[in-house]
């Protein structure tokens, strides 16, 4: 038995050890992901930026019609 397991293991297998990859293409792939994720992350972050100005806009504005309100009532 336990020469039976050192023959098996000590075979060479069938399976190639590196498949046939084009390690080139992958690279330029992964690069042309990258570039794309960046310019998302761009637009999303110029969104949020314009997304927080406006949000700080109607906070003023808010502001202005409580303190507003608030007088007229004194």
């Amino acid at each position: 038995m336990i020469r039976s397991f050192i023959k098996w293991f000590v075979t060479p297998s069938q399976k190639p050890i590196v498949e046939d990859v084009d390690l080139y293409a992958k690279i330029v792939e992964l690069e042309n992901r990258i570039a794309n994720l960046e310019e998302e992350n761009i637009e999303t972050s110029n969104s949020l930026y314009e997304l927080g100005n406006s949000i700080d806009a109607v906070d003023v504005r808010i502001d202005i019609l409580s303190l507003e309100a608030f007088t007229k009532n004194v």
